[in-house]
């Protein structure tokens, strides 16, 4: 196999764009003196991608820098309205959209029902709400970098394929194609733990960390692993299903077909089938019809509501412990709906984590519980484009043919 010094060349020059438009995103506003001083790239190169990267409108320059005695040097900062992408989480009654700038600060957002579940239809209904985003917004579409799609399910990333839908029952549908066709313009999609890890990596609680994981706790269980920097997907893109567990053979029927799986424990609907099933023992003084009401019955001191989570919390513990065992994670980040069961689930996990997990493993890792917005799923999605912005195509996984 023969080199071909073009295809290098511009290899080359990706990533040195790449290596650029990182400094000044991490550290501008800053002056090309220092961006070269930082890169190792000469004055000559940095001059002529910077350059690139202003007529694109990706970065501005500002006011002048400090004088060392000489003319103050123009600083350069990534220009946050230099382009616009879309993100969209789609769930079994819904679609949440969020266009956000290159900074991901949600610019618009919009909630759209989804009702037939076809591909066609629901790729249709996808497509309307990006151009009423775009519409809504002011931007002009030319501006729009693309769109970033997450939902539920095994994916193949890199072809754009959902190879399995757990919600939707639909296998090896070419998502990715079928949008795409319909925005005119680039898509991305992702399992949703994903996109949320992402999200963390870029933006959130994973900046600091090479080695984490994202735990995502609500209607499901999922999970998005990094490892030494990079997503770790598996071979088929499946990798992460950490709901689909088996906890105990014999336990609950899961939608997947299996019995006992982690989130027959865990979820929404298993918590509020373990309320349903204390209301009608006794147990609980009032009926919980949402894991709001259930978490606000615990927080009111009702015991029912207590054990049901610190049963869940103690389930989910031991899974964690295990992650823990095998992956020796540096953090892990508990996100998700479920995040808002605060401490009646969490403390009781925390402390299976420390019983479970071998001890000096449990030393290493940091348990970081975020705050969680709705926003966050489609904020999530959009972190598919804003990566192919500025991650290097060293890091970049393979497109398969």
């Amino acid at each position: 196999m023969t080199n071909n010094p073009l295809g290098n060349r511009d290899l080359i020059r990706a990533i040195n764009r790449s290596s650029v438009l990182n400094v000044i995103k991490n550290y501008g506003p800053i002056a090309r003196v220092e961006i070269a001083r930082r890169t190792g790239l000469s004055p000559a190169t940095i001059s002529g991608i910077t350059g690139e990267l202003i007529r694109k409108n990706l970065v501005l320059e500002k006011e002048a820098g400090d004088s060392n005695g000489g003319r103050p040097p123009i600083l350069l900062a990534i220009n946050p309205r230099g382009g616009f992408v879309v993100g969209i989480k789609l769930t079994e009654t819904q679609a949440i959209g969020a266009l956000t700038d290159l900074e991901a600060t949600i610019i618009a957002k919009r909630t759209d029902p989804i009702t037939d579940h076809t591909p066609a239809s629901v790729v249709k209904s996808l497509a309307e709400l990006v151009n009423a985003l775009v519409s809504e917004s002011g931007v002009f579409k030319k501006q729009l970098l693309g769109v970033g799609l997450g939902l539920a399910g095994i994916i193949d990333a890199g072809r754009g394929i959902l190879r399995q839908s757990p919600i939707y029952k639909w296998r090896d549908v070419p998502l990715r194609e079928m949008l795409q066709k319909r925005v005119k313009a680039p898509v991305y999609i992702d399992n949703d733990v994903n996109t949320l890890t992402l999200a963390e990596k870029w933006f959130g609680s994973g900046q600091a960390t090479d080695d984490f994981v994202t735990v995502t706790v609500g209607r499901g269980v999922g999970m998005g692993i990094v490892v030494n920097g990079q997503f770790y997907r598996g071979a088929g893109g499946g990798a992460g299903e950490l709901g689909h567990t088996v906890v105990d053979p014999s336990g609950p029927l899961c939608e997947c077909g299996k019995r006992g799986c982690l989130e027959t424990y865990v979820g929404d609907p298993a918590l509020l089938r373990a309320a349903a099933e204390a209301w009608k023992r006794g147990e609980m003084g009032a009926e919980a019809h949402s894991p709001e009401e259930l978490a606000s019955l615990a927080a009111s001191g009702d015991a029912g509501a207590i054990q049901i989570f610190r049963q869940a919390g103690e389930v989910l513990g031991r899974s964690i412990a295990n992650l823990v065992n095998i992956l020796n994670p540096g953090r892990i980040i508990l996100s998700g709906e479920g995040t808002r069961a605060g401490k009646w689930l969490f403390d009781p996990m925390c402390e299976t984590i420390q019983r479970f997990a071998m001890p000096g493993l449990a030393n290493d890792v940091e348990i970081k519980i975020d705050a969680w917005g709705d926003d966050a799923w489609a904020r999530g999605a959009a972190s598919l484009v804003l990566r192919e912005l500025f991650e290097s195509p060293v890091n970049k996984e393979p497109v398969n043919a």
